[in-house]
């Protein structure tokens, strides 16, 4: 990973949950980092996830969906890791224009603003496994259909495809990695916007129940943000990545039931079966997790932390550093 001492990079999204993550890590390797959060309330940036690092990098506060101030940004940049996203499957329901313009429209700016201005930058971006929709058969690989159930897979999905034709037919070197349940450190945890394991651990720690929809059997699978970070920086610095797509994912795979079991045993607790609402009954997917032997091939990537530690890790650090996650009193 040395491809990253003294590099220029832009992450979008840097102070969300994953962007922070990948910053300690290019910081680490000696890069430039430069992060840009719009900081709007729902979207999970926030200030303490570079807390330790904030001396280390530059941080930008505007919009992606600022085209002017993303080209200034842009020059020069020798990576750009584009993880600003509307995240929210809820979200996207209710507010489906806000959702295209943030994972659609303003990705196609940032392409353009890449072409015009910087076409020797190289692009990974964060797509996800919701573009599949509700699975055709398990595990899923990267020609399973495309067949999303909600108006963020459709943006995202578009996001994704923009990335790849900028690849095909201007150069621009880009791949995608379709991202599945990502937790750790920096999640947001005051709702279920970014995740739903976010809210479980909030809940634990509030001595309140986990509530686990329908009959918990749907099967997932998870990724630690450090291993999610690794593929990240194995993508950049790949070329055999340049124009494709892979899918993140675990051989680890678990029921939800099973998960929130395995989270009372080890924190306390308890959990509850309830129906799901109806709003999130009709863009549930069932049972999804990935087969990611595609990224293990060609670039050398392994999940390294179990689903057990990684919930460890989650939880220490929620307990320790929760106030600035949350404003409710534990």
């Amino acid at each position: 990973m040395s491809y990253y001492a003294n590099a220029k990079i832009l992450i979008t999204g840097g102070l969300g949950f994953i962007g922070s993550n990948l910053a300690r890590a290019l910081v680490a390797q000696g890069a430039d980092v430069t992060l840009v959060d719009s900081l709007i309330p729902q979207y999970g940036g926030n200030p303490f996830n570079i807390d330790d690092i904030r001396d280390k990098v530059t941080v930008n506060v505007c919009d992606v969906r600022d085209p002017f101030a993303m080209a200034y940004l842009l020059k020069g940049k020798d990576y750009l890791f584009n993880l600003a996203g509307q995240t929210s499957h809820m979200d996207s329901m209710s507010d489906p224009q806000t959702d295209l313009e943030i994972n659609a429209t303003a990705q196609l700016s940032i392409l353009e603003a890449c072409r015009k201005t910087n076409p020797g930058i190289k692009i990974v971006f964060a797509s996800t496994r919701q573009l599949y929709g509700k699975p055709d058969y398990l595990p899923v690989d990267e020609k399973h259909p495309i067949r999303p159930v909600d108006v963020n897979g459709i943006n995202k999905l578009a996001g994704e495809w923009y990335h790849l034709l900028y690849n095909n037919v201007y150069g621009i070197r880009a791949c995608a990695l379709r991202l599945t349940n990502t937790y750790g450190p920096g999640m947001r945890v005051k709702d279920a916007r970014q995740t739903f394991l976010g809210i479980w651990v909030r809940l634990l720690l509030e001595g309140k129940p986990i509530k686990v929809f329908g009959d918990g059997l749907q099967l997932r699978d998870f990724n630690y943000v450090d291993d999610c970070v690794d593929a990240m920086l194995r993508a950049g610095t790949s070329d055999a990545a340049n124009g494709k797509v892979y899918n993140l994912g675990s051989s680890e795979v678990v029921g939800l039931k099973a998960l929130a079991e395995m989270m009372i045993m080890g924190f306390g607790g308890d959990f509850e079966l309830v129906p799901f609402p109806p709003e999130r009954k009709v863009i549930d997917i069932g049972d999804y997790y990935s087969d990611f032997s595609l990224i293990s091939h060609e670039l050398g990537w392994q999940p390294q932390i179990g689903l057990h530690e990684g919930l460890q890790r989650t939880m220490a650090y929620y307990q320790a550093n929760y106030r600035h996650y949350w404003d409710d009193e534990v």
